[in-house]
């Protein structure tokens, strides 16, 4: 029964505003906006990746605004009425993978910069290039989120960017910036220029690290009031400050037993930087227990995944040395577009191939990356309250004869397979 004051008649001249409002309640689209921001996924097998290992059968994800508001079974998950049901029984549910070395997110040549031998001031951010087939051919492997950072061309070569795959803007997609400083420990800078060798280029690193610590140090006194005069503010080392303090990481490429020694040595314990070791080929897997020594420091293997020992004339597998050796955060990359970055999951196949568990490698391709870019509280896992991203595949994602038939990013189906996209 409605209340006088609602009815038409007594709001004389209303009469017609009254049929209005009448005619649009009625229309279909004036539906209630949360059954639009709500969706369900009914799935054979979810994997959290949670604080707990939780692995759930026969369960269902609830998703809401973009975030996750409930994991467990489909028993114990009441799905509210009107909300659309993915039904996909047989398949399993796993985060979206976060890849730690990405040059496919931007415009490659805008990448590889080299001015000097380090560019501490250069960023990735403004090359980010959304929408592009990289971005469709990421999300058909299961990628997510990837760092975004320069070529290695040099010994430092700019700010990184943590990005999405998702659709829309790049303020849309930006995750985190600065994500990373990246830092090239030998190999392809020895071809600047007039081709330098290890020494000079630990030497000019250790000082321009030197230099952003002192101006981090100079702000550090004056914001105390230990000093009275305000330094100088300084583009190229101010986002250095964050590097210091610990909210992003010095991303490592750096392979063999020596360079990634001296990364530790001088990048993490001289300057106490957090560190992931990127690539950690050949034999870096003899520097475990200076990692272990360490804190702060995540190795990430890849893309070469087998190397022949010649000191003990065996093939080994990269990951699997590392593990062996009691590395606990231990991932897997594929400096993209070197190896595509649709193929993470392959690399982590060939790990396992190689000696590593298959746990661990969905594990390395997913939390440990997330930790190490230190969005674990948005990415990596399946817990109340986090982004929405992650893919739904046939089977256990490590197994190369399984296909990731959807990809979702912050709650948006941005891939389906169903639909005659499947890549694999």
């Amino acid at each position: 029964m409605q209340s006088q004051s609602c009815h038409p008649s007594a709001h004389p001249g209303s009469a017609a505003r009254w049929c209005i409002l009448s005619l649009l309640a009625a229309m279909p689209f004036a539906i209630p906006a949360q059954a639009q921001e709500i969706s369900a996924y009914r799935v054979g097998k979810v994997i959290t990746m949670d604080d707990r290992d939780s692995v759930i059968n026969s369960a269902v994800v609830l998703v809401k605004d973009g975030k996750i508001q409930q994991v467990g079974k489909a028993s114990q998950v009441n799905v509210p009425d009107g909300v659309q049901v993915i039904e996909m029984p047989q398949c399993w549910l796993v985060p979206g993978f976060v890849e730690l070395h990405c040059h496919e997110a931007g415009a490659s040549t805008d990448l590889h910069d080299y001015v000097y031998l380090t560019n501490p001031d250069l960023r990735t951010l403004e090359s980010v290039n959304p929408g592009t087939e990289n971005f469709k051919l990421a999300r058909a492997g299961g990628v997510t989120t990837a760092l975004l950072i320069s070529g290695s061309g040099t010994n430092m070569s700019g700010l990184g960017t943590a990005v999405k795959f998702g659709d829309g803007l790049v303020e849309d997609l930006v995750v985190k910036f600065p994500a990373s400083i990246k830092i090239a420990q030998a190999g392809n800078p020895e071809r600047y220029w007039f081709r330098v060798g290890r020494s000079f280029m630990n030497y000019n690193l250790r000082q321009t690290l030197q230099e952003a610590k002192d101006y981090d140090q100079a702000w550090d006194d004056f914001e105390a009031g230990k000093t009275e005069e305000q330094p100088l503010f300084s583009p190229t080392f101010d986002a250095f400050r964050d590097l210091f303090s610990g909210k992003f990481i010095a991303s490592m490429h750096t392979q063999q037993y020596q360079v990634v020694m001296m990364t530790l040595m001088l990048v993490h314990k001289q300057f106490g930087i957090k560190t992931v070791l990127d690539h950690s080929t050949f034999d870096g897997y003899k520097t475990a227990p200076l990692v272990i020594e360490g804190q702060d420091v995540i190795t990430i293997n890849g893309p070469r995944q087998l190397y022949f020992d010649g000191t003990q004339r065996k093939i080994f597998g990269n990951a699997a040395r590392w593990w062996q050796g009691g590395i606990p955060k231990l991932g897997i990359n594929t400096d993209s577009p070197v190896i595509p970055q649709e193929e993470l999951s392959y690399q982590a196949a060939m790990a396992c191939y190689y000696g590593w568990t298959t746990y661990e490698a969905i594990r390395g391709l997913t939390r440990i990356g997330a930790e190490a870019l230190q969005l674990e509280d948005r990415v990596g896992s399946l817990k109340p309250g986090m982004d929405a991203d992650f893919a739904i595949w046939s089977g256990d994602p490590i197994d190369p004869r399984s296909v990731c038939w959807m990809t979702v990013i912050d709650g948006k189906i941005v891939r389906d397979a169903r639909e005659g996209m499947r890549r694999f």
